[in-house]
C-alpha cells in the first residue's frame, strides 16, 4: 500500500477542531471523506496532531494509506473539489511507509494573535483575540523567555489529556508588535492540551500587570495552573509549521 502526505490548510471557524467527534463537524473527517471519494475505499486519516474548535491551520499534515494508483500530484485538485472553501489541500507526495504525521513530527511552530486596541476588527474578528486594554509588549518579552528549554508544563495544560509526560521543550517564544496586533510565536518539540493558549493567555495578564513577569520561572516550576493565566480564545491561534 502508498502512505501519502497530505499538506492542507483549514480556517477552523466553522469546525469543532480537528479529530472526529460522533455529532459535530471536524476538519479530520470532512477530508476524510473527500479523499475516500477521490480513492474510492476506506482510509484511516492521520493527523499531526489535534486543533481545538476554532483554531487556524496554515500547514497542517496528515497522512493515509491506499492502494488507490492516482498519481500524488493530482490528488490536490481532486481533494480540492469535494473540500468546502475553508479547507485546501495544496500538497500531496508518496512517503515512506513509516511516516506518521504525529509521531514523526520533531517539532512545531504555532502564532497566536491579538488584536490590541479599543475596537475589534470585523474581519480579524476570527483570527485574532480582541483584546482592548492596554499591554506591556517589553513585560511579556521578559516572561515569554523563561519558557525557553525544557520544562514540565503541566501548569500549562487543560485537564483531560492523557500523555505520558507533560515535560516539553520550546526552542523559541517570540512576542512581537506591529501596529495593533501583538504576535506570540512559539516553536518547540510538542505541546500540551491548550498549552500554547494558556501560555498566551499568561503573557497576557503580564502585559496587563497581572502578573510580574520576575515570577514567571517560578510560576512554571509551580507546576501550579491556577498560578498562570487564562486560556486565551481559540480564534487567534494557528498551526503554522510541523517539521520532520
Amino acid at each position: 500500500m502508498r502512505n501519502i502526505k497530505l499538506k492542507i490548510q483549514y480556517d477552523g471557524t466553522n469546525y469543532h477542531g480537528w479529530q472526529i467527534q460522533k455529532n459535530d463537524i471536524t476538519v479530520q473527517e470532512t477530508v476524510k471523506k473527500a479523499v475516500q471519494k477521490i480513492v474510492n475505499e476506506d482510509v484511516h486519516l492521520t493527523g499531526c496532531g489535534r486543533t481545538d474548535t476554532g483554531v487556524h491551520a496554515e500547514n497542517y499534515v496528515c497522512n493515509f494509506f491506499t492502494n488507490s494508483r492516482i498519481p500524488s500530484e493530482k490528488l490536490p485538485y481532486a481533494l480540492n473539489t469535494y473540500l468546502p472553501n475553508d479547507i485546501v489541500c495544496f500538497e500531496a507526495e508518496d512517503t515512506d511507509e513509516n511516516f506518521h504525521s504525529n509521531s514523526s513530527a520533531v517539532k512545531k511552530r504555532y502564532v497566536y494573535k491579538i488584536l490590541n486596541r479599543e475596537f475589534p476588527d470585523a474581519v480579524m474578528n476570527r483570527y485574532s483575540w480582541h483584546y482592548k486594554y492596554p499591554l506591556d509588549i517589553e513585560k511579556m518579552r521578559i516572561a515569554a523567555k523563561a519558557f525557553i528549554g525544557e520544562h514540565d508544563f503541566i501548569g500549562f495544560a487543560s485537564s483531560g489529556f492523557s500523555v505520558k509526560t507533560t515535560v516539553r521543550e520550546i526552542y523559541s517564544l517570540d512576542v512581537d508588535k506591529n501596529g495593533d496586533i501583538i504576535t506570540i510565536d512559539v516553536v518547540g518539540n510538542g505541546f500540551l492540551y491548550n498549552m500554547v493558549r494558556i501560555i498566551a493567555g499568561t503573557l497576557v495578564f503580564v502585559g496587563g500587570g497581572k502578573i510580574n513577569p520576575n515570577d514567571m520561572t517560578d510560576i512554571i516550576n509551580s507546576k501550579d495552573r491556577e498560578r498562570a493565566g487564562i486560556t486565551a480564545p481559540p480564534q487567534g491561534l494557528c498551526l503554522k509549521e510541523v517539521y520532520y
